[in-house]
């Protein structure tokens, strides 16, 4: 269960960084087949604000929720895990 105030955080990978202080961070999270009880890979696309532009393409990430930022935005790049060569 989850603490009152408590944001969610997840990890994933910058997929495109041609907008101005946004970054879009695909993420990846297994499913399980209801008939076949096989593990399915699903991914979802977040729009996420970056606000020094730091992010690049292969980049991953670790995004918080916010409160809504424009129409698309309610994520922010807490921090870069991990930089692409």
């Amino acid at each position: 269960m989850k603490e009152r105030g408590m944001k969610r955080q997840v990890v994933g990978v910058v997929v495109s960084n041609r907008m101005n202080k946004t970054v879009v961070v695909a993420v990846e999270r297994l499913v399980k087949h209801r008939m076949y009880q096989k593990y399915v890979k699903r991914q979802t696309k977040f729009a996420a604000h970056d606000e020094t532009n730091s992010c690049q393409i292969g980049d991953t990430v670790q995004i918080t929720e916010s409160r809504p930022l424009s129409r698309t935005k309610r994520w922010r790049v807490s921090k870069i895990v991990h930089k692409a060569a």
